[in-house]
């Protein structure tokens, strides 16, 4: 297909809320690729309001299919419609079948998309899906579909855009309810249109909502709490608003698309269901507490670093399941007390409050010198910094750890600290090893450091080709991005302990500090190599032992500081 000769590209959009969000930045690339055809989006009522004014597309078209376009004659109706416009390109990021029956109908010559459904013979440029047995994130999904039209590079983060007359509008109707503009708002979304399975208790919700208002008035912060969902969950978000002491409202079934992006604008934090809500919060630059069960948070976990990613695992999920067949124990293993926490770091950060968490009464606890890692998170390197780097290390019997090693993680672990691993093993795809050799291999660090009492909290590892152009290999950011998600790591309280360059150039991208690892000493020259790659580190050590010696002293060193600062304050 010769791109210049695109005039006029008809684009179907996701159906899914959630689904339209994660695809907004596939929207900006197909855009880049034709700057100047004009491009029309397909969608349903329920989604086009997301992409009003965006600057990608010059015109949404509605597939009205509960009027117009309902039933068969309703689908004749709509590729004739669409045949007027005499489009030269469809590109189909929804997967059904009907989509490219529909386009095929409507006398589209080049249809491109995946080759789902059994739809291949009717699309001209079938696209070949991802190996389901490795899981990719939606936005990626989305985008490497156009990678064949010569898309490159890497898509960034859901955008979507509210104007200044709509924010107005939603403050002068928040304020008629009792929530002024200075007010701390916390949005909750208890509801899932999706089914039962993906919804945490309500009353869970209340009472986490209800100790998040009540540090933020001990504070001295004034809060308010603001409740949305879908029609038919009106009952549900009633329920939870009746339980709370801070002013609410309840705007479930009671907005537009664009008024509910406004209002998800307004919040300091949002609290939430893996649901599409989600997602336009976090296009919108909203941290959310999110909380999954059934669903993949591999797939679907919001993008960016602000969020906190709740789950409890079980054997059970991600299952997919609308409703639990069972006793739906992936939501109530999450806890009151892990949501609120995950709140409050969320609102330290965007409103303010004390970094000991002073001022709620559950937290008020004298600091165990002894535990001074409380909540900091040490990423570690694994070959070369906790075991012998033979170069690809292919089988679990050739894993040793280095001397001290155990020792030092020990120290780290009974002081407080989380311990993960981010680990890059590009062995796997350059097909030197597999999925499962690595996973024996995973399984044994586990288990030396296990009898050491330094268990690891997380592994997290890049099994691409350095060639892939992904988002997990280090120095990019994906693994220490899911650890922030998935274990609500907070960056201002971590650090970076690995061998190479790359490790430190990690640290650096995410804002921690960095202690490279050597086996001897490193001398002026290398140190000059290190910075030429932007990558000197805070400290440098012979050891895991002395990392976790600096590691101690300076965590001790920040606590003194913050009490001293606490002190001066009171």
């Amino acid at each position: 297909m010769a791109r210049g000769r695109v005039q006029h590209i008809l684009v179907r959009g996701p159906n899914w809320l959630g689904d339209a969000v994660m695809c907004e930045p596939s929207l900006r690339g197909l855009r880049r690729l034709f700057p100047q055809a004009s491009m029309t989006l397909l969608v349903k009522p329920s989604v086009a309001g997301l992409f009003e004014s965006h600057p990608a597309v010059d015109r949404i078209f509605l597939y009205d299919d509960k009027g117009r376009h309902a039933g068969l004659a309703g689908k004749w109706r709509l590729a004739g419609d669409l045949r007027q416009q005499r489009f030269d390109l469809a590109v189909l990021f929804q997967n059904a079948f009907e989509a490219a029956l529909l386009t095929t109908l409507a006398g589209i010559r080049c249809r491109y998309g995946y080759a789902t459904d059994g739809r291949s013979f009717l699309l001209s440029e079938p696209v070949a899906t991802h190996d389901r047995r490795t899981p990719i994130h939606q936005i990626e999904y989305y985008w490497d579909m156009l990678k064949p039209l010569g898309l490159t590079g890497l898509p960034g983060q859901p955008e979507l855009f509210v104007s200044l007359g709509e924010e107005r509008s939603m403050a002068e109707r928040l304020n008629r309810a009792g929530i002024t503009t200075s007010d701390v708002v916390i949005g909750i979304n208890p509801g899932s249109t999706y089914g039962g399975a993906k919804r945490w208790l309500p009353d869970r919700f209340a009472d986490s909502t209800q100790r998040l208002c009540r540090t933020l008035s001990d504070a001295g912060r004034k809060p308010a709490v603001v409740v949305i969902g879908a029609k038919g969950e009106e009952p549900l978000g009633r329920e939870i608003a009746s339980r709370l002491s801070a002013p609410s409202v309840v705007l479930s079934g009671a907005t537009t698309i664009r008024e509910l992006m406004a209002v998800i604008k307004r919040c300091a934090a949002l609290i939430t269901n893996d649901t599409g809500p989600m997602h336009i919060a976090s296009a919108l630059g909203v941290p959310v507490v999110g909380i999954f069960g059934p669903t993949d948070w591999r797939t679907t976990s919001p993008s960016g670093t602000e969020h906190a990613l709740l789950r409890h695992p079980v054997d059970c999920a991600p299952c997919m399941l609308r409703e639990c067949p069972i006793d739906h124990r992936c939501m109530t293993g999450v806890t009151v007390d892990e949501v609120y926490q995950a709140g409050l770091s969320i609102l330290s950060r965007r409103s303010g409050l004390s970094c000991d968490h002073r001022h709620d009464p559950a937290q008020r606890a004298t600091v165990d010198p002894t535990r001074v890692l409380d909540g900091y998170t040490i990423f570690l390197d694994r070959d070369g910094t906790l075991n012998e780097d033979p170069g690809f290390l292919r089988s679990a019997s050739d894993l040793k750890l280095l001397p001290g090693v155990a020792t030092a993680l020990a120290r780290l672990k009974s002081a407080g600290a989380r311990l993960v691993v981010v680990t890059n093993q590009s062995g796997v795809g350059r097909g030197l090893l597999t999925l499962r050799d690595l996973e024996a291999i995973h399984a044994r660090l586990e288990g030396l450091l296990e009898q050491s009492d330094a268990a690891l909290d997380a592994i997290y590892f890049c099994p691409h080709h350095p060639d892939d152009g992904c988002r997990c290999r280090k120095p990019a950011t994906g693994m220490v991005d899911r650890a922030v998600s998935e274990l609500q790591a907070d960056l201002r309280r971590a650090y970076v302990v690995g061998d190479h360059a790359n490790d430190i150039q990690l640290a650096k991208a995410v804002g921690v500090k960095s202690i490279l690892v050597t086996s001897g000493q490193v001398d002026q020259q290398a140190l000059t190599m290190l910075g030429a790659a932007g990558a000197i580190p805070d400290m440098v050590v012979q050891s895991m032992a002395e990392a976790a010696e600096w590691i101690l002293a300076d965590a001790a060193a920040q606590a003194a500081q913050c009490k001293s600062v606490s002190t001066s304050e009171r």
